[in-house]
């Protein structure tokens, strides 16, 4: 009986292989050799499984290898690309094409989400986790198949259909860092004033209040400190157009 199970159990461990490999060759074009790589790219660290050698494996840290090895080629085709910018261009050039909201356009465009391994459901993550599958694919990629072939599949599946130097050159990617670098430079005080306000949400929530020279000039409210700065940071933006 444990022998039949087995036999079972093995024959549906070999269909979902099959059916990962497949999805992942239509994502990257390139041809699985070493399926498990791309089984941990997908498995949240809740699902509590462990290396041989007791290490929690997850897609984390793939994920921080795929955020390497994507710097690093979107970093070497701005500088063939752009040869007259500056170490400042191309460092900001690189900083919108591989910034959060870019990478989980990425995942959430591959689908990468369904594949996912995970005890939590996935509508309670945040959108970031669209973006940290797509960093550790990119990541299993090059331990599976190498650099060139990663570098490969990094040109021809984002770089061709997603970058466009001229749109990125006027895209914004932190209205606080802007609104903070204009008010330095013309000697304006400005302050974040972030509090938590709960309300009658069962999320946590917080608000912020964002004055320049002592004068609130925008509100906002968000689930995180952050996004509350920066979506006040955002409407300031706006508001004071004309002045940038």
């Amino acid at each position: 009986m444990n022998r039949i199970r087995n036999i079972f159990k093995s024959r549906s461990n070999n269909n979902t292989n099959e059916a990962l490999s497949n999805a992942i060759k239509k994502i990257t074009g390139l041809k699985v050799k070493d399926v498990s790589i791309y089984e941990t790219a997908f498995t949240h660290k809740s699902m509590g499984l462990k290396t041989l050698k007791g290490f929690a494996q997850s897609y984390e840290r793939l994920e921080f290898l795929g955020d390497a090895i994507l710097g690093a080629v979107i970093a070497e085709y701005i500088y063939n690309k752009v040869p007259s910018g500056d170490e400042g261009y191309l460092t900001k050039m690189r900083s919108k094409i591989v910034s959060r909201e870019h990478l989980n356009e990425l995942g959430l465009d591959f689908g990468l989400i369904k594949y996912a391994q995970t005890q939590v459901p996935t509508r309670n993550f945040g959108a970031n986790i669209h973006g940290n599958l797509f960093e550790a694919v990119v990541g299993a990629v090059y331990l599976d198949r190498g650099y060139a072939a990663c570098k490969k599949f990094i040109c021809k599946k984002v770089i061709e259909p997603y970058v466009d130097i001229e749109k990125l050159e006027g895209k914004v990617i932190s209205y606080k860092s802007l609104l903070i670098e204009w008010c330095q430079k013309h000697k304006k005080k400005f302050e974040y004033n972030t509090y938590e306000d709960t309300g009658a949400d069962e999320i946590r929530h917080f608000a912020v209040k964002l004055s320049i020279d002592q004068r609130v000039i925008a509100k906002a409210r968000a689930t995180s400190k952050k996004k509350a700065e920066e979506k006040a940071s955002k409407r300031a933006f706006f508001a004071l157009q004309d002045k940038f």
